[in-house]
């Protein structure tokens, strides 16, 4: 055993060593030290009566002190440098001692049982004491220094891919990505979908419909249709389709049918003028059923040379144009197209995502009816419907003599795929990995192509809206029940005359199909229209309860409260007006009119709107998934995000579409996109008119 002194100054000198025979007390007889002297003195100096206590030399197995009494302390000053005792610390230490020893002497002192005595003493304010030197830090007043980025694995620079966890913009942030978005550096969660399936099985439907939801969800998402080079690189010179994009632009990616009609100055009604054709084109090479003939040699080559230059398009998106998620659309029927596909992408990025889903229809009504849609699309508009249609037929048995649906070979080759069966109603999928892959899946499980009416409108004018208030909780005004009662009315009456509409189709719908149809009988139409029930959704706030109070005295609607509707919470903002928040917070107001998409409201439970989008997910799946009728009465922001959704409208417009008090918004999903009404709220009349060629506007509002 060896002693070590404890020295004041900053150099600890080389302890002394002691033999063993005088470091070792008996239990009889126990030696007194200096720190008992010491502490003694101290006491006979200030006055005080007790006797100090007698240590025994410190156990070196525990390192505890033991003291055959505890005396009281009162009037005992702390113990200083010159009058700590001189100690054992147990196992003989090093020759040169090191801080740390002097560390562990202090806290065996203060840890044994006896160590009450230092713990009572009151702590040194002064950073002169010992405990602060020895113990916290040897330099108190140094600047913290941060962390230099490294790299502390064995591979410099890192080469194993980064974790691809969920990523969701405004729920999640990190160092390479501060505003939630999946990073241009983070490769492998980028996501390569590629369709798989026969004609007129729905394919174009699902990838729009999936567009649509990824691109709400902020996500930067494209589609890519093979068939739309084709028909350009058919019908013009073998080099021309290259120069040509085959990119489904997003603001196209949903029909939206204006009041039943297409709008004027839809891209679909728009003709082709002259100076846009080239006379000097060779002849339009034959699309008809020869064409997708796997014999055909010269047009398979033509249509594997398109796939390829389709899905270069593609990747060039994913890896240097910002994108998050690439669609390719086309039938990739074969096991050897889909390899390729597989094999092209692994060479130009191998850390990418690939997802193959593959859409099959088991229903032969549900498969009439798609093929009927086809008569409307580009490859036979304005032909021959009978014709066409057998035409298409043919078509179909020349895939079919080739396809091979996904199975055994994706699995026994780890390719992870979803398989849907009649748009939904049965799903398989193997091997999924990403979040974005799983999903997918959870939201491709949601469809169904059962007809119904979804309706959106704001809740009654509160007292809150009257006095130019944000967020709160307050009442309907007496002009806000009016609205509720002319609200109820009014659905009613549209829930009676739908109903109507749909039994007069069902008789009129009629085969082979008559120039301008547009839209088939659903399979299920004729089943459970009577029946189908008509929900009623309000948020838990009051105004948005009371706009509901007419429905829920009808036992014919079902109501219910959902808290994810509630209005976008305005943090310490709640119950002031915009005026008041420009003048008393001008940095946060400013922030806000720069960005409102991404602003977030300060003070414990604000939200911006990219919360209400994820609050919103599991909403819209909903919505999706249910085959009744349903009235959403929410609240600007959730309104605004909601028609967002089902109108495929930009990042740009989430945050700034004009959602005023007094409009009702009536959707109908249909396989070719939405059919959308507008009605304007006429509370002279307390009833609703129709909006002619309503489209989404911005506000006009500044602060809305």
């Amino acid at each position: 055993m060896s002693n070590q002194r404890l020295a004041s100054n900053t150099t600890i000198p080389r302890s002394v060593p002691t033999p063993p025979e005088q470091a070792i007390a008996t239990e009889s007889e126990p030696p007194t030290t200096n720190f008992d002297t010491a502490l003694a003195t101290t006491a006979s100096r200030d006055g005080a009566s007790a006797s100090p206590p007698t240590p025994t030399s410190l156990n070196g197995e525990n390192g505890a002190v033991s003291h055959q009494s505890t005396p009281s302390h009162k009037g005992l000053a702390p113990p200083t440098l010159n009058n700590l005792p001189h100690v054992s610390l147990g196992p003989a230490a090093h020759p040169s001692a090191h801080p740390s020893s002097l560390a562990t002497a202090l806290r065996a002192l203060n840890d044994g049982p006896g160590g009450a005595a230092f713990r009572d003493f009151p702590t040194p304010s002064s950073n002169d004491s010992p405990y602060t030197k020895s113990i916290s830090s040897t330099a108190p007043a140094s600047p913290r220094i941060p962390p230099i980025r490294q790299n502390s694995g064995s591979q410099t620079p890192r080469v194993r891919p980064h974790a691809t966890t969920l990523s969701i913009p405004g729920m999640t942030r990190s160092l390479i990505s501060p505003d939630g978005k999946i990073a241009d550096r983070d490769v492998a969660a980028k996501l390569v979908i590629i369709m798989v399936g026969l004609p007129a099985r729905g394919k174009s439907y699902i990838t729009k419909k999936l567009r649509r939801y990824l691109s709400w969800q902020q996500h930067n998402t494209r589609i890519f249709n093979v068939g739309n080079r084709r028909r350009v690189a058919a019908v013009a010179s073998p080099t021309k389709h290259r120069k040509e994009s085959s990119m489904d632009m997003p603001q196209q990616g949903t029909t939206i049918l204006v009041n039943g009609a297409q709008p004027p100055d839809s891209p679909d009604q728009k003709k082709p003028s002259s100076s846009d054709q080239d006379e000097s084109d060779p002849k339009p090479m034959d699309q008809s059923a020869k064409f997708f003939d796997p014999n055909n040699e010269q047009a398979s080559k033509l249509r594997e040379e398109i796939a390829i230059d389709t899905l270069n398009e593609l990747l060039d998106y994913l890896i240097s144009g910002g994108g998050s998620v690439g669609i390719l659309d086309a039938t990739n029927s074969t096991i050897e197209r889909r390899q390729k596909l597989f094999d092209h992408i692994k060479a130009r990025e191998p850390k990418l995502g690939i997802l193959f889903i593959e859409s099959v229809c088991k229903n032969p009504n549900l498969l009439e009816a798609n093929m009927r849609l086809k008569l409307s699309g580009p490859d036979y508009k304005d032909k021959d419907p009978v014709k066409s249609l057998a035409d298409f037929k043919e078509r179909v048995k020349a895939y079919e003599s080739a396809y091979v649906p996904l199975g055994d070979y994706e699995e026994d080759h780890e390719m992870q795929y979803i398989k849907m069966i009649d748009v939904g109603k049965k799903l398989t999928h193997f091997g999924l990995g990403g979040f974005l892959s799983s999903g997918i899946a959870h939201y491709l499980s949601s469809f169904n192509l059962s007809p119904r009416q979804i309706w959106i409108t704001r809740h009654g004018q509160s007292v809150d809206n009257q006095l130019g208030k944000i967020g709160g909780n307050s009442e309907l005004t007496d002009r806000g029940h009016f609205y509720s009662l002319s609200l109820y009315r009014f659905v009613t009456q549209k829930r009676k005359e739908w109903l109507v509409e749909q039994k007069d189709k069902i008789a009129q719908s009629s085969f082979p199909p008559q120039p301008g149809d547009q839209s088939p009988p659903y399979p299920d139409l004729s089943r459970e229209l009577d029946e189908k029930n008509f929900c009623v959704w309000t948020s838990m706030l009051t105004r948005s309860i009371q706009t509901a109070q007419h429905f829920e005295a009808d036992e014919d609607y079902d109501v219910k409260n959902w808290e994810m509707l509630n209005e976008l919470n305005a943090g310490k903002f709640e119950g002031l007006t915009y005026e008041e928040i420009a003048r008393n917070h001008q940095d946060e107001y400013a922030k806000r009119q720069m960005d409102k998409l991404h602003y977030v409201y300060p003070g414990v439970g604000g939200e911006g709107y990219l919360q209400v989008i994820s609050r919103l997910r599991d909403m819209v799946r909903e919505i999706e998934r249910i085959k009744d009728h349903v009235l959403i009465i929410g609240h600007r922001s959730v309104c605004r995000v909601l028609m967002a959704y089902f109108m495929d409208l930009t990042r740009d417009d989430i945050a700034d579409l004009d959602m005023p008090l007094g409009m009702l918004y009536a959707i109908e999903p249909k396989p070719y996109g939405i059919e959308f009404h507008a009605y304007k709220y006429n509370e002279a009349k307390g009833w609703f008119d129709e909006v002619p060629n309503y489209r989404p506007t911005k506000t006009v509002d500044r602060d809305a």
